[in-house]
């Protein structure tokens, strides 16, 4: 996925926050496998997360807490889909590039 000498946005952190890139010039390596599995997942769990607010909204005795747990759990989760949205959109943009 990731164009020669072309660096590609990690979807996770490391420490303090910072972003994590991996440089590779093989699109099937360990490292970039990995980073397409936890992808998947973080975007599975945006869409069932997204689907449990829904029905939480909808819910006329939602508890005060319960909402805010899930408000928190959102925000994680669209960080995430962010990143992963950011990462891919670099990787569109370098392959039209010519290297």
């Amino acid at each position: 996925m990731t164009a020669p000498h072309e660096l590609r946005l990690l979807p996770w952190s490391g420490p303090d926050g910072k972003p994590c890139y991996l440089s590779t010039d093989s699109e099937g390596g360990y490292m970039s496998r990995l980073a397409d599995n936890i992808e998947a997942v973080q975007l599975g769990t945006a869409a069932e997360l997204l689907e449990q607010a829904f029905e939480t909204l909808n819910e006329q005795e939602a508890a005060v807490e319960e909402i805010r747990h899930l408000a928190k759990d959102l925000a994680g989760a669209l960080r995430d889909v962010l990143r992963v949205a950011t990462s891919r959109g670099l990787l569109l943009s370098t392959e039209g590039t010519d290297h």
